[in-house]
Order: structure tokens, then C-alpha cells, then sequence
């Protein structure tokens, strides 16, 4: 048995592991699964038949969100999801926060865009940029969502309600996963975006969430009766509350550590960048002026601010004369 007296039913490792669901909508989102992820791999093969290379690791990103949604919603664990609250906040975590991390993360949207057709991107392009959409991933929307869906569903009777009609809780775990994704697209995709947050607004964003989770994860230890008590018990509840709170904090964390090592990588990618636009613009005006490579190159070993091209040839201004020679 796997967390002994604090679950109710007690849950067993071996239903975990070969509990697997048969039930027609678990085959339908194993089948979506199952397509996501081959698609995302036929992009990939696509991209590199044109010469393009493609990251390993987002699509090892990518294909490690599939598996964890396919976890969550088909595995053992989707067995005590109505029954045992504290599974049913693992499940939640899975669906709202890792999976949805991992999705992002792989840049399924950039890919698309790389290794599709120009037809197939004007109709993704005009996808992102239609007003329900951009409604839909303003960053004032997705933070009162993703609060909503967290507060109004653990803090309300709806709970006990999605639990007693099975098709609504399952419902809830599609809008679990769709919440998640508009959240995080935003504070760690890399996807474009008409919502494009500064890294400092992404630390922002993260910060003002940490009080949900927290708040919300004491309410639940510290209650005084059961959330759903037709199907939990209170040492249930208290426990589940445990796990949403620590595991909330741990997964905040961890994305602000994604967000500052992603602002460090950006501005080492604009310093390079910044350099590679100052060696065009040289050679550029070197191009313009006609002088010899070799000459150039003599001259770039100079301080710049005392090196000038008179007549195709470079002079020393603070040492009139011709420094290597004449065109």
C-alpha cells in the first residue's frame, strides 16, 4: 500500500502501475496524444530534409508533455482521481503545471511555422493573431483564469459536484491542461506570441502567483472538514492540501530559475548579435570604399578611433601617413 492511513481508499502501487483505462474518452485522449506527438516528430523530419536544424531537447521537451498528460489521464493514477483526493492533486499538478511547462518549452507553434507550407503558415498566422485568441492570451485574462480554475475549483462546491457527474470531471481535466498551456505559453514559451511579456514582467507574473498556490494549499491543511466528504476524508484532504502547497512552490520556483536562465541566454544571444551587426556594417564600409581585404585587415588591428581611409588607403591620424601601403 502507498501512503497508508492518509488516502481513503488506500492506493496500491500495482494499480498505479497496470491500472490502465479502457473507457472510451481515455482512448480518445490516448489517441490526440498519440497524434500530437507523431505530428510534432513529422515536423521535425521535415524541417531537417530542408536543411534546417531542430533542437533535440524541445523535442524531447515536447514528447515528455505528451507522456505526462498520457500519465495523468490514462496510467494507474486516473484509477483514483474521483476517489483519493491526494492523487486527484497530483493529476492536477500533471495537467496544469508539468505537462504544460514541457509543451511550451518544445515551441510546437515555431516548429509548425519552420516545416510547413506557406499556405499552412498564413492560416497559423492568422490563427494567433484573430481577437479571440489575442483575448484569450492577454496576460490579464490568463492570470484571472488560471486563479479562477485554481481557487473556484478546490474552494467551492463545484468539486464535490464534478465528482459526482463523471463526464464534467472529466471535462475539467481538458480545462486543466487548456489553462495551463495559456499560462505558461506565456511566462516560458518561446512561441510567438501577440503577447510578448519582458523577462522582468515574466518574474512578475510568476510572483503574483505564488500566494495562490500557498494560500490555497494552507486552506486545505488547515481545514476542519473534508472537501468532498461523500468521497474524501478529512486526512484526505489535508494531505492533498500538503502536496498542492509544496509541490505549487517547488514548480513557481523552478520556473523562475527557466525564466532567469532563458533572460541570461537572451542577452548573451543579443551581445553576439550586436557584434555580428557591427562586423557587416565594417565590412560593409570597407566594401564601399574599395579597399583591399588585406589592408582592411591591417587596419582593424589599430584603434579604430585613430585609423581613417583616405583615397583608398588607411592613415593614422594621430600619425599622418599611409600605415601598410596604397590601393
Amino acid at each position: 500500500m502507498l501512503l497508508g492511513d492518509a488516502l481513503s481508499p488506500p492506493v496500491y502501487l500495482h494499480t498505479l502501475l497496470t491500472g490502465w483505462q479502457t473507457d472510451w474518452l481515455s482512448l480518445l485522449a490516448l489517441a490526440v496524444d498519440v497524434a500530437l506527438g507523431s505530428a510534432y516528430v513529422f515536423g521535425t523530419i521535415r524541417l531537417s530534409k530542408k536543411g534546417r536544424h531542430w533542437s533535440p531537447w524541445r523535442t524531447g521537451s515536447f514528447l515528455a508533455g505528451i507522456l505526462t498528460i498520457t500519465i495523468a489521464t490514462f496510467s494507474g493514477l486516473a484509477s483514483y482521481d474521483d476517489s483519493v483526493f491526494s492523487i486527484h492533486v497530483i493529476q492536477h499538478l500533471l495537467l496544469m503545471n508539468l505537462a504544460p511547462i514541457f509543451l511550451v518549452l518544445g515551441a510546437p507553434v515555431t516548429l509548425a511555422l519552420q516545416a510547413s507550407g506557406r499556405t499552412t503558415q498564413t492560416t497559423i498566422l492568422k490563427v494567433l493573431h484573430h481577437p479571440v485568441v489575442e483575448f484569450m492570451t492577454n496576460p490579464l485574462v490568463v492570470l484571472f483564469f488560471y486563479s479562477v480554475t485554481m481557487i473556484g475549483y478546490f474552494c467551492t462546491p463545484f468539486y464535490q459536484f464534478s465528482l459526482e457527474h463523471p463526464l464534467l470531471h472529466d471535462l475539467t481535466h481538458f480545462q486543466f491542461l487548456v489553462t495551463g498551456c495559456l499560462y505558461w505559453w506565456l511566462v516560458l514559451g518561446i512561441d510567438p506570441s501577440r503577447w510578448r511579456l519582458t523577462y522582468p514582467m515574466k518574474l512578475g507574473f510568476l510572483a503574483l502567483d505564488i500566494p495562490v498556490g500557498t494560500l490555497l494549499g494552507l486552506a486545505l491543511t488547515q481545514a476542519t472538514t473534508s472537501i468532498a466528504p461523500s468521497f474524501h476524508t478529512l486526512a484526505d484532504t489535508k494531505s492533498g492540501g500538503g502536496i498542492l502547497w509544496v509541490a505549487s512552490e517547488l514548480i513557481t520556483f523552478t520556473a523562475i530559475g527557466i525564466v532567469a536562465y532563458q533572460w541570461m541566454r537572451s542577452d548573451t544571444r543579443e551581445a553576439e548579435r550586436g557584434d555580428r551587426r557591427s562586423e557587416a556594417a565594417y565590412a560593409g564600409r570597407m566594401a564601399r570604399q574599395s579597399v583591399d581585404p588585406d589592408l582592411a585587415r591591417a587596419g582593424a588591428d589599430l584603434e579604430v578611433t585613430e585609423v581613417e581611409v583616405v583615397d583608398g588607403r588607411f592613415v593614422n591620424v594621430s600619425h599622418p601617413g599611409p600605415v601598410t601601403g596604397d590601393r
